[in-house]
């Protein structure tokens, strides 16, 4: 079965286009179409399904994509192991990780890291924490940050960082240059909250709970996807939100945004990096993991 026929049809089940396939492996239509149909001719199986432009795996097409992953990957480490061993570093590490760390934290580290070994690249998918972790499990990804725990016997969750959060107002807000407000005061004030998925949500979710009060209660006026669209709301008055430190210090810096204490209020969530149990990680992997422990482990001294 030829490689390059494989990750052309992983390319196609990934992008659901043969238009933005050919693209993306710098192919013709015709030949990423005569790619698939000799495939599915060595099979004697169709692989996809043809819905007018969109293009979708076959059940037997969904199968062979999990397979086709794990051989590219396979190759990929081992080109990896022989440039190691020739004394070189070469190659990409795939990371995932929710909104925070994917905007605030990992892009600095992956800099830094590159400076030091320029021949490596990395893709950083930001998405879901649950996503993140199944695409951890299938190999799609080789470490995942994300903001939540649960029970995964076929993953390894270690805490690396623990993000601040703080309630967030307008700078003209009437609660600025209050040394604190209480929890109960924020049931009459206008909410902004982030959709139900993310993981700044969740956390505040549990937070506003061990304070004895439930996210129903709040009188929202807003629910958004990204953090950038409550700060904006925030300065345009919309209302106030619980948000990451790291992802208001601009605003506050520059008179922007303001944030107030909650009385009585620990707000901590921790950030996770994940693996996959029992697999030996990519030699790029392995060198990315061992600098990001070096960054974990002088964040925890410094």
């Amino acid at each position: 079965m030829d490689l390059r026929k494989l990750e052309v049809f992983c390319k196609l089940v990934e992008l659901g286009s043969f238009t933005k396939t050919a693209d993306a492996v710098l192919l013709s239509q015709p030949t990423v179409s005569e790619h698939i149909r000799n495939l599915e001719q060595e099979l004697g199986h169709k692989l996809v399904d043809r819905l007018g432009r969109d293009v979708q795996p076959t059940p037997l097409g969904e199968l062979l994509y999990g397979y086709a992953r794990k051989i590219l990957q396979t190759r990929q480490e081992a080109l990896q192991a022989v440039e190691q061993f020739s004394g070189k570093l070469v190659g990409r590490i795939m990371l995932g990780c929710g909104t925070i760390p994917g905007t605030y934290i990992l892009p600095r580290l992956i800099g830094e890291f590159r400076k030091k070994n320029p021949a490596i690249k990395a893709t950083l998918r930001i998405s879901g924490s649950r996503l993140i972790a199944d695409d951890v499990k299938s190999g799609g990804l080789d470490l995942g940050v994300v903001g939540a725990k649960w029970n995964a016997s076929d993953l390894s969750w270690t805490q690396i960082y623990t993000d601040s959060l703080s309630l967030v107002v307008n700078s003209q807000h009437r609660w600025v240059g209050k040394k604190q407000v209480t929890p109960e005061m924020l049931l009459d004030e206008p909410f902004i909250l982030r959709e139900a998925a993310s993981g700044t949500r969740k956390a505040f979710e549990q937070i506003l709970q061990g304070a004895g009060y439930k996210v129903a209660q709040l009188k929202e006026v807003a629910e958004m996807g990204s953090t950038s669209a409550v700060k904006e709301a925030i300065k345009a008055g919309l209302g106030v939100s619980i948000l990451s430190d790291m992802a208001v210090a601009e605003e506050v810096a520059c008179g922007l945004l303001a944030k107030v204490r909650l009385k009585g209020v620990i707000m901590e969530r921790p950030f996770y990096l994940i693996r996959r149990k029992n697999r030996e990680l990519s030699p790029v992997a392995s060198v990315f993991l061992n600098y990001l422990n070096k960054w974990v482990a002088e964040e925890q001294t410094g």
